[in-house]
């Protein structure tokens, strides 16, 4: 995959909370955030599309609730771990 699924996963993400969140800019910090973590991921060797946009998803979610963008990484990975093993489990049945 390349730099597209991350901006798609990254505009999906931030489409859907753009509409849950009115008053927040198109150019807040939170974007180029999201942005950083899906590349990172994607960078390590993520490639699924599909767990770029539940990560992000998750990303945001995470850095509302926690406020900081090193807890939220480490809470949207865990998301993601327990989907990909879900998953996963799914796949094997």
């Amino acid at each position: 995959m390349t730099s597209q699924a991350v901006d798609g996963a990254c505009a999906f993400a931030w489409r859907n909370y753009l509409l849950l969140h009115s008053g927040i800019s198109e150019n807040d910090d939170r974007c180029s955030a999201l942005y950083r973590y899906v590349a990172h991921l994607r960078n390590t060797g993520e490639d699924d599309f599909d767990l770029l946009q539940i990560a992000a998803v998750a990303y945001l979610r995470k850095l509302d609730e926690l406020h900081d963008d090193r807890c939220a990484r480490l809470a949207a990975d865990q998301v993601l771990a327990e989907f990909s093993a879900s998953r996963n489990a799914q796949s094997d049945t």
